[in-house]
């Protein structure tokens, strides 16, 4: 695996990421379809990444009722296995898409949005397209590529999903699954943004949410415990974005896991023991 790595950070080393998500949708190279090997060669590997086990919500009735230890979660923009969830904590789920294309420059880009500035949470916050499971969604893949097209009007079909990342908690303890896809038909692709979600739709270069450059960090405490908020300051055409919380702790966990290796920078994963009964006076802030 490590070899496509070396070949991603090569091409990354030699080449700027300048070039915009449009500039990129409408090229014209094999006709808009992937065929990159770089990028079949990332399919095939990453869908060898086991992440670190985690129970089923089958498994977790059952674990309650005998261990008031609980499974493991994470807490915003941590990873799942960092904290022991106490007895009958069950989160809402939701899924979020980590969509991967290849620029123009070779690089390897996520797309991202821009919540509306109407919305009642999150307004204005960049984040992935993604939302809450619904009935009717077979998978958490499933969720995501839904909650994609409704969100910015990527067809499910046009995402191949390669792995599913370990589960994070959101600020408001929501259990959120990141499916890493690959869009495979990049010219097929014509963002339309959902007015009522989103406010704008572009994209980043994945390899920076490893580097320590326009990064900032927050220390904050909860539940006696200290921890760390990354932030990222991006700059695309002219338009400034902050991208931090838990897309930035995802988006860092899903740039570890392809390019395998660690941040440039601590991402301080501190243990949260979560109350059995969570109230508005143990949510996060």
């Amino acid at each position: 695996m490590l070899s496509i790595l070396r070949m991603w950070s090569t091409s990354l080393l030699s080449k700027t990421s300048s070039s915009s998500f449009y500039k990129f949708m409408d090229s014209s190279s094999n006709g808009g379809r992937s065929q990159s090997p770089r990028l079949l060669t990332l399919a095939q590997h990453l869908r060898l990444y086991k992440p670190p086990p985690f129970p089923t919500d089958e498994e977790d009735d059952e674990e309650s009722s005998c261990n008031s230890g609980g499974k493991v979660v994470s807490q915003v923009g941590f990873p799942e296995s960092a904290t022991p969830i106490a007895q009958r904590f069950r989160p809402k789920k939701a899924a979020v898409l980590i969509c991967l294309f290849e620029g123009d420059a070779g690089d390897l880009r996520v797309i991202l949005t821009k919540r509306s500035s109407n919305l009642s949470t999150h307004s204005g916050e960049v984040a992935l397209p993604g939302g809450k499971e619904e009935e009717g969604d077979k998978d958490d893949a499933d969720t995501a590529k839904r909650e994609a097209n409704e969100e910015i009007g990527l067809d499910p079909e046009l995402v191949n999903v390669v792995t599913v990342l370990e589960p994070f908690l959101s600020k408001h303890l929501l259990r959120v699954v990141p499916i890493i896809g690959l869009l495979h038909d990049r010219k097929a692709f014509k963002p339309v943004p959902n007015p009522d979600e989103v406010e704008a739709i572009f994209d980043a270069p994945l390899e920076m949410f490893l580097k320590d450059e326009n990064r900032n960090q927050e220390e904050r405490e909860w539940m006696g415990e200290k921890y760390l908020i990354h932030s990222f300051d991006y700059e695309m055409e002219h338009k400034r974005y902050i991208i931090w919380g838990l897309t930035a702790g995802i988006l860092i966990r899903a740039a570890s896991v392809v390019y395998q290796r660690p941040p440039a920078f601590m991402e301080q994963n501190p243990k949260f023991k979560v109350p059995p009964v969570l109230s508005k006076d143990n949510v996060m802030g």
